[in-house]
């Protein structure tokens, strides 16, 4: 018992093997140091706010709080508590949004543009939907999709108080015959279409051939990157089986993904974990199969991390190593990996 209480405490020796071998010695140890806790971290709701308007509100109630120099619209909570910023009115009204750094980063690298038609895949709990909505300026064709139910309530719940769909007059509830899978509609500016669905995400994907600009698919993952370092509930779930678990899961996504990408478009790829076959493996199988698939650079000024080239007797593809970005974590963001594809024509 007291044994299995001592391994409890610490991250899992096999992660940290693993991640040696990712890594090497002395980068693994580094990393190892950023398993902590982070402060809170948040962004202006652009749909409902102006930065400026935001920055006086939090000025005059004695919050410090410092600028994110890749995004200029969020923030690190530098003096006060998560709970004393979630009393303000500005967070109620859902003009601040409380989201870590690196969730930040997909959908900066994605860059949805008014007009375009974007599929969010993998949505709940609405983070980067809401930050596509208000980079898309609020004209557009969005669709975000989960196919958990109390993910996808959640998603709802968020999407109406930050702006991004109005309250529908009769939703779809489950259990009175309505079809809780139908689009979930509201306008939210003008030439602005957002649809909630609830339904696999490779089903969904395939009832859009080449249609979308843009694609999100922040993965289902094994979180690695969210460790907390003497917090159990952070990696008490984790084994290498979960890891196969996840990758055959986002296999699926991945490829129907593409499918629904229309020649031109962007496709954008995160997942919070530092498995390889999770990251850069899965990205390799997809090029080895579509060769019109074409990796881009990322530059957000944003420090990465270099992995080798060959895992677990692995080949993977030189270009995702050398053009996706892996985050360097640190005590402020967590690490994340982020490719950037592009349909060919």
């Amino acid at each position: 018992m007291g044994k299995n209480k001592q391994r409890e405490r610490g991250i899992p020796s096999k992660f940290t093997e693993r991640l040696t071998e990712m890594f090497g010695v002395s980068l693994s140890a580094e990393i190892s140091k950023t398993f902590v806790a982070r402060p809170t971290t948040f962004r202006v709701n652009t749909l409902k706010a102006r930065k400026e308007e935001i920055i006086e509100i939090l000025n005059q109630n004695g919050f410090k709080f410092e600028r994110v120099l890749w995004y200029k619209d969020s923030f690190v909570l530098k003096n006060k508590t998560k709970r004393e910023l979630t009393d303000l009115e500005i967070y109620k009204q859902g003009k601040i949004y409380i989201q870590s750094l690196a969730s930040m980063v997909p959908p900066m690298v994605l860059q949805p543009q008014p007009g375009e038609k974007v599929l969010d895949l993998t949505a709940a709990p609405g983070s980067k939907t809401s930050q596509i909505a208000a980079l898309m300026n609020g004209e557009g064709e969005l669709i975000a999709n989960d196919n958990n139910k109390i993910r996808f309530f959640k998603l709802k719940h968020n999407m109406e108080m930050l702006g991004v769909s109005k309250p529908h007059p009769n939703p779809p509830l489950i259990g009175e015959g309505k079809d809780i899978s139908s689009p979930y509609e509201g306008e939210v500016r003008r030439g602005f279409v957002f649809s909630l669905r609830m339904e696999h995400g490779s089903d969904l994907a395939r009832e859009y051939p080449e249609y979308f600009d843009k694609i999100l698919l922040d993965a289902p993952c094994s979180a690695e990157a969210r460790f907390i370092d003497g917090d159990s509930e952070t990696y008490g779930y984790w084994k290498e089986q979960k890891i196969k678990e996840m990758a055959y899961k986002q296999r699926q996504l991945l490829f129907a993904a593409w499918g629904a990408l229309k020649p031109g478009g962007i496709m954008v790829y995160s997942t919070c974990t530092f498995a390889p076959e999770e990251n850069e493996i899965q990205v390799t199988r997809l090029i080895e199969q579509y060769t019109n698939c074409e990796v881009l650079p990322i530059d957000l000024g944003l420090k990465k991390i270099a992995i080798n080239s060959k895992f677990k007797n692995k080949e993977m593809n030189k270009d995702v190593i050398k053009k996706a970005l892996r985050i360097m974590p640190t005590k402020e963001i967590e690490g994340f990996f982020v490719v950037k594809l592009m349909k060919k024509s």
